[in-house]
């Protein structure tokens, strides 16, 4: 019988290039590398990657001989609030009832550039649900706009992150299982964890929480925040223990990475990317 595998030794850190607005993608790539950071956390927004740039294949690929060259390991995120609609943050939804389309659309190409990238998986949200829908009619449009990126992350081997992002429509853990449980519970619909979300929104106690997604994770995100308030802090400035939080993630075996996501930090952002890589390798349990 073959044992199974123990804890990994250390965990993988990263950090979003969302906290990076004020920096060309390759300045990013260099400070993160520099410092000594795992992976990248790349939100597809027209400031660093646009995913409709006329010259995206070429862009890709440059991008991915870089962060060959850097050692660098990638996840792709699609969370950039403004891409779709410049009045209306996280427009259009998969449910939007007349033009879900262009999230499908947008879904599509970033499972596409995460494949040329060599990412594992693409992180989506749900994005708010539209005013006055049903629940249930809610559910049956994003269940079913999941179905259709779904059959393309399976055509190209990628893996979708759903994360429940305070105050939208799936906000929690289990409110990502179910919407699991209501696509057929396939293999390449994984959860994408953000631990600060978690602390805010969840009634779980935090661990819980943990052990509740680790079955189906392949992506952590991870900042401080106050429960109630949804605000990316620093590491240190808000209410979460750290230390236990890392052991449960490094006990349950999760293998992808950890990344730091403080939106807010663009205009101190190499100076906040090396408090927090320093602060979580003293909060990493040995």
């Amino acid at each position: 019988m073959t044992p199974k595998p123990g804890p990994p030794e250390r965990l993988r850190f990263g950090f979003g290039t969302n906290g990076f607005a004020c920096h060309r993608l390759d300045d990013v790539l260099t400070v993160l590398a520099d410092l000594g950071y795992d992976s990248v956390g790349l939100t597809l927004d027209h400031g660093h990657l646009d995913p409709y740039a006329s010259d995206l294949p070429r862009q890709v690929d440059r991008l991915a001989r870089r962060l060959d060259r850097l050692g660098l390991a990638v996840m792709v995120e699609t969370g950039a609030p403004y891409l779709l609609d410049p009045w209306h943050k996280h427009h259009p939804t998969l449910m939007s009832p007349a033009d879900s389309g262009r999230r499908v659309d947008l879904l599509a190409r970033a499972v596409r550039v995460a494949a040329d990238l060599g990412a594992p998986a693409v992180q989506l949200c749900s994005g708010p649900a539209p005013r006055g829908m049903p629940e249930e009619e809610a559910w049956k449009r994003l269940a079913a706009g999941c179905e259709e990126v779904l059959a393309i992350a399976g055509e190209h081997g990628v893996a979708l992150g759903f994360e429940p992002e305070p105050y939208m429509f799936v906000d929690t853990v289990r409110r990502v299982l179910e919407l699991r449980r209501l696509l057929g519970d396939p293999a390449l619909f994984g959860i994408t964890l953000d631990i600060g979300h978690a602390h805010c929104v969840e009634e779980p106690a935090l661990l819980d929480c943990v052990a509740l997604a680790a079955p189906h994770l392949v992506n952590v995100q991870i900042e401080d925040m106050r429960r109630g308030v949804h605000e990316h802090l620093e590491l240190g400035a808000g209410e979460i223990d750290f230390p236990p939080v890392l052991a449960a993630l490094k006990a349950s075996g999760y293998l992808g990475p950890v990344s730091v996501e403080i939106q807010g930090a663009a205009l101190d952002a190499p100076d906040v990317a090396r408090r927090s890589l320093e602060f979580l390798k003293a909060a990493e349990p040995s």
